[in-house]
């Protein structure tokens, strides 16, 4: 999570519940059929830590850029 936060240059939260697919879909599903409201699923919702960028800017872009490259170079490797 900490690498998260450094490469986005953004704050990242670990929820307390870190099953959060199945559980986001059931606060959609809920607020879908108005047993709750977005407000009320942000107020219960418990962060077990939050992680802040500490990565210098010329780290994160050569992080970023070597990363960008791997995408690219992974690309057109299957033949249709």
């Amino acid at each position: 999570m900490q690498f998260q936060s450094d490469i986005l240059g953004t704050e990242v939260e670990r929820p307390e519940v870190i099953e959060s697919t199945a559980l986001g879909a059931a606060y959609l599903a809920g607020i879908q059929i108005g047993l709750w409201r977005k407000e009320d699923i942000l107020r219960s919702r418990k962060i077990q830590k939050q992680f802040t960028p500490t990565m210098d800017d010329s780290t994160r872009t050569k992080l970023y850029n070597g990363w960008k490259k791997a995408v690219k170079r992974t690309m057109g490797w299957i033949e249709n």
